[in-house]
């Protein structure tokens, strides 16, 4: 390997194995757990139903042996093939974090992979811990390297998730900054998923997290065994960032920080079930009706002027179903009218035949306002004009996004977000005792034992 101070895959290499030895602050810690804790949320949903669950059946026969548990089926197995179903799982319905500054979800393919690889080889709840820090410092400094030239024709939780995964999976298998630097190479080589499956119909999308977390728990694996890739593999002229990017990586943007902030302190839980470039419209137009309550009835046109991906990718008015609703800026904004929020409720099939959501979806028109879309992927924000039938005109600007760093979930709402989608597949008792051992356990969570219904109909 070359040196580390010149190669940026090393340099990610040493910064991933200095969380494997140096003190674990107890913010940071916290920060993991908080990060660990939405993830389930985020996956508890997609375990029954959703393209994870068809998976599970699908690929029973190629379960293996091993600890690692799919949440989808109950089954435990080997680690790759629990890393794919509840990778897919944990993006399905829309609410995994993201990483703002990178436009990437970390969480399903990083947490997807460490977790089943720590279930397999019985690491303890901190060496857990630590490998998911690790993979998010690598991903989402990686994700700040390419973007946004990236996000054009590749969807970045696929792409970079795989080295994420990767780096975690060479930090649980006892890597040093040598194996780890030869995951993310081997990784850089696995790394898929264009923009048309995240854009366009069908139902790939949650399957570029799970594909992602497998071939990052292969890469590492890969590593781990001896298995070695160039050094160069990040910025050579032939290299992951010039095949995939305008240039052969920004790593000056990459590395800002390094040592002073881990990106798992900096991270986005969402506050609506749907696509994150749609939330500054449903933040903005909240705050509109907390100053003047109207109603969907009482809307004559709403304008919104956004960045490219609220255009390019959530202008859509043809929904029939609720992947293509959670993707559809003019259903949430008539979601959000009619329901009051965007969260599950909002992606029922009773729902999505509501005529009063329906009704406001043609009096919605977005638009690219070139100064915020200047400041895209740092800064998401949105311009709101809403016109009334009683012929009053509200504007305004929203410059932020619950959820954000700079207006983040609090532990309690957060706790409050868990609790609703684990409902889906848990009763309150199962959902409890989880949420203390993801808040409060020394050990790892969901592992044999622990009152996941999942594991008890299993018998694992």
């Amino acid at each position: 390997m070359t040196d580390q101070m010149q190669n940026p895959l090393m340099r990610l290499a040493e910064a991933a194995a200095d969380w494997t030895r140096r003190p674990l602050p107890a913010p940071v810690a916290h920060d993991a757990r908080r990060a660990v804790l939405d993830w389930f949320a985020a996956l508890l949903p997609g375990t029954v139903e959703g393209p994870a669950v068809a998976l599970s059946q699908a690929l029973a026969s190629e379960r293996g042996q091993g600890r690692a548990v799919s949440y989808a089926g109950g089954q435990a197995g080997a680690p790759r093939h629990a890393a794919m179903l509840n990778g897919t799982a944990s993006h399905t319905a829309e609410f995994d974090d993201i990483f703002r500054d990178g436009g990437y979800h970390p969480g399903c393919p990083t947490i997807s992979a460490a977790l089943a690889v720590a279930q397999d080889v019985g690491a303890s709840g901190e060496e857990f811990l630590r490998a998911v820090i690790g993979g998010y410092e690598v991903g989402c400094r990686i994700a700040m390297a390419l973007q946004p030239s990236h996000y054009r024709n590749w969807h970045i939780t696929a792409t970079v998730g795989t080295i994420g995964a990767a780096v975690s999976t060479a930090m649980l298998k006892g890597g040093d900054a040598a194996t780890i630097g030869h995951a993310i190479a081997i990784a850089s080589s696995f790394a898929g998923g264009h923009q048309e499956n995240l854009q366009g119909e069908g139902l790939t999308k949650p399957m570029h997290g799970g594909h992602a977390a497998d071939a990052g728990v292969l890469a590492g694996l890969a590593a781990a065994a001896g298995v070695t890739g160039s050094p160069d593999s990040l910025h050579a002229p032939h290299g992951y960032a010039a095949a995939t990017s305008d240039s052969t990586g920004n790593w000056s943007a990459g590395f800002e920080g390094l040592g002073e902030w881990t990106p798992i302190s900096r991270m986005t839980f969402k506050n609506h079930g749907c696509c994150g470039h749609i939330f500054p419209t449903l933040d903005g137009l909240t705050w509109l009706r907390s100053q003047t309550p109207f109603g969907p009835e009482d809307v004559r046109r709403i304008e919104v002027r956004g960045y490219g991906p609220t255009q390019s990718i959530c202008d859509r008015m043809q929904v029939a179903s609720a992947r293509d609703a959670r993707f559809s800026l003019q259903y949430c904004v008539g979601a959000l009218l009619v329901l009051g929020r965007v969260r599950l409720e909002a992606f029922s099939a009773a729902s999505l035949e509501m005529e009063e959501i329906r009704a406001v979806m043609p009096r919605v028109s977005i638009l690219v306002d070139p100064e915020i879309a200047a400041a895209y992927p740092r800064r998401r924000m949105a311009r709101l004009r809403v016109e009334l039938t009683d012929g009053r005109v509200l504007e305004h600007f929203q410059e932020t996004r619950k959820g954000d760093p700079d207006d983040p979930l609090s532990d309690a709402e957060l706790i409050a977000k868990f609790d609703e989608l684990a409902a889906t597949a848990l009763d309150r008792p199962e959902a409890d005792a989880l949420r203390q051992r993801i808040l409060e356990g020394s050990d790892v969570p969901g592992t044999s034992g622990q009152p996941m219904r999942a594991l008890a109909d299993a018998g694992v």
